[in-house]
């Protein structure tokens, strides 16, 4: 998945990077609210928010972002644990809500669960014929057997099952996948695609020509 970071301590931001970074994701990380703006347009997963930053109260910018995104998962992360803050916190647009400090584990755990819920998902996991999809183990399975996927064919499978019977585009793909060290001009995304139709069946992606990518289910 790729999640957006906004966290003002340097060592509690660098180190939530790296472990969901070592966990698959791509992270970009912002120390300040006022980062955020260059991201405004970037396609996420889920958001993870300090409470309160610098520049600004958190609380704050999930309210002002919900007005223009409904959708897209936000954990508050705060070492506020009174019930009145839990409860501002998830009315202000919070899908959850993290008290620190928590281990990494529970982080991710945490994050998996949340955006399935946005994306409408009973379950972790996705059944294309003979293909499941486990979004928890981060694997394939054909007919009960486990079949191999590189980081990159995971991360784009996984974008892609996220967004149930959803068109997405090359362009949104690749923000995705790559985050912001993506290379518009390469076709990387087309020879990963590729492989992982290779390795799962052709069934299982569909290409709309000139618009994007989706599962077929």
């Amino acid at each position: 998945m790729r999640l957006l970071l906004i966290e003002d301590d340097a060592i509690l931001g660098a180190g939530l990077r790296d472990c969901l970074a070592a966990d698959g994701h791509v992270v970009d990380w912002c120390q300040r609210l006022l980062q955020t703006a260059l991201l405004k347009n970037e396609p996420y997963d889920a958001l993870l928010v300090d409470w309160q930053l610098p520049d600004g109260s958190g609380l704050d910018w999930i309210r002002a972002y919900r007005q223009h995104d409904d959708h897209t998962a936000i954990l508050l992360l705060t070492a506020r644990d009174l019930l009145h803050d839990r409860v501002q916190g998830l009315d202000a647009g919070a899908d959850d809500y993290l008290v620190k400090p928590f281990a990494p584990e529970e982080l991710a755990a945490r994050i998996r669960a949340v955006r399935r819920r946005t994306a409408g998902m009973a379950q972790a996991r996705v059944t294309l014929g003979s293909v499941a999809l486990d979004l928890t183990q981060r694997c394939a399975y054909i007919d009960g057997a486990r079949t191999e996927l590189t980081t990159r064919e995971w991360a784009i499978t996984e974008a892609l099952a996220l967004r149930p019977g959803r068109l997405v585009c090359k362009r949104e793909l690749e923000a995705l996948v790559l985050g912001l060290e993506g290379d518009v001009a390469s076709n990387s995304l087309e020879v990963h695609v590729s492989n992982i139709r290779r390795k799962l069946g052709r069934h299982c992606i569909e290409t709309v020509r000139g618009m994007g990518y989706r599962l077929t289910t």
